[in-house]
């Protein structure tokens, strides 16, 4: 990379906090990251998901100027960061192991990087214990590291990154050592105090969850690219591709070859013989593989077949097993001609609560509110089978 003057925009303050321009880095014969684009507004929360080995470690390595682009240009507030070393980049991270001096006290940690920049210590001190009060840690700036819980030490991690007021922060999967229920709770803290600071957070993941509930707009990265960007809602109801449709979200997973389409709808049909029907999405060619995905909450089921719409192709089923977990609990059905496994969300109002493994029930969908693709296999990737993809894809 070129060790000249960083380049500027012509006006900085209408700029984004970060643009990416054809960005590239190739390992080996392995394109972890492929002539990539992008932009993220100020003062928003952007994430990128997807799966481990898709790239996004290496663009947020990048973003910091830890790993060194082969191709393209990284913009922070509008100024290109080419022959810009990682301490004098506008940009903190924060990691999943949060990297805190456990021979240092708390407020030591949040004043490090003030120390590191010549700031008098008093005026370090003044300014840690109010980034501490604003975290929601008043007071507890002389307490050691061991003595806190994980939740702490994450937002002593944060405060000690938003102390420098940077104009990125980049969040390197940093609920991943969190335990589950900690986790939850640290989604909505997170999501606080960002639009509390108003700092642009970049945040990798690979747990769709967490993307969807904390970002303003979400990009679901694969094979180094891109495969969609949009808002969380634009993501899990109008998936773009099969691979997002597969990993954002639980979906059940169906494959076949298409056997006709009616307006909007394409028919397919499984190898086990199972006619299905879901709204097409791009070109795809009669006889051709195909794969459809039908969300677990967009399926009724009851008891008997005449409950169900009576515009909707209704199938039979029976009862394979109970997933109990509250209001997310669901079922999951066999298919009685195909032996199709599906997953359905059970409604919330307890009606269905009593029924049994081995009972026999009818299910049915709207096929506009399903999804299918032309097949190009990395949607089996992604979901792994014809089982609902997990949190983790």
């Amino acid at each position: 990379m070129s060790t000249a003057e960083p380049l500027t925009t012509a006006d900085p303050l209408s700029a984004p906090d970060l643009g990416v321009v054809g960005l590239s880095k190739q390992f080996a014969d392995h394109r972890a990251v492929d002539d990539l684009s992008f932009s993220v507004d100020r003062g928003s929360f952007f994430s990128i998901l997807g799966p481990s080995g898709c790239g996004k470690t290496t663009l947020l390595r990048m973003i910091a100027g830890f790993t060194l682009p082969d191709g393209g240009n990284i913009l922070i507030g509008g100024r290109s960061m080419q022959g810009v070393a990682p301490n004098r980049r506008p940009v903190n991270m924060v990691f999943q192991h949060l990297a805190l001096f456990p021979m240092m006290n708390v407020g030591e940690n949040v004043e490090f990087g003030l120390a590191r920049r010549g700031v008098q210590r008093g005026e370090c001190r003044r300014r840690a214990d109010a980034m501490l009060q604003r975290v929601g840690l008043a007071g507890a700036s002389h307490k050691r590291i061991d003595e806190l819980s994980g939740g702490q030490r994450q937002r002593v991690a944060i405060a000690r990154s938003l102390v420098l007021e940077p104009t990125l922060l980049l969040l390197d999967e940093p609920l991943g050592a969190l335990d589950l229920k900690l986790r939850e709770h640290m989604k909505i803290e997170l999501k606080q105090l960002q639009a509390s600071f108003g700092t642009t957070f970049v945040y990798i993941t690979h747990d769709q969850s967490e993307a969807l509930v904390l970002s303003d707009h979400v990009a679901v990265m694969n094979r180094g690219r891109f495969e969609q960007r949009g808002t969380p809602q634009e993501l899990y109801y109008e998936p773009a591709t099969a691979f997002v449709a597969g990993f954002v979200g639980a979906n059940n997973h169906i494959v076949g070859r298409l056997t006709g389409v009616d307006g909007a709808i394409a028919e397919i049909e499984t190898d086990a013989g199972w006619r299905v029907h879901a709204r097409k999405s791009g070109t795809m060619t009669v006889g051709g593989s195909v794969e459809a995905f039908v969300r677990p909450e967009v399926v009724s089921v009851e008891r008997e077949a005449a409950l169900l719409p009576q515009d909707h192709v209704r199938y039979a089923g029976e009862v394979q097993s109970l997933l109990f977990d509250g209001a997310n609990s669901a079922v999951l059905l066999t298919e009685e001609r195909s032996h199709f496994n599906i997953r359905v969300a059970l409604p919330q109002t307890g009606r269905l609560a009593s029924l049994e493994v081995g009972e026999r029930v009818s299910f049915s969908y709207d096929p506009r509110r399903a999804i299918c693709f032309a097949s190009d296999g990395a949607a089996t990737s992604a979901t792994g089978s014809s089982m609902p993809a997990s949190s983790h894809g």
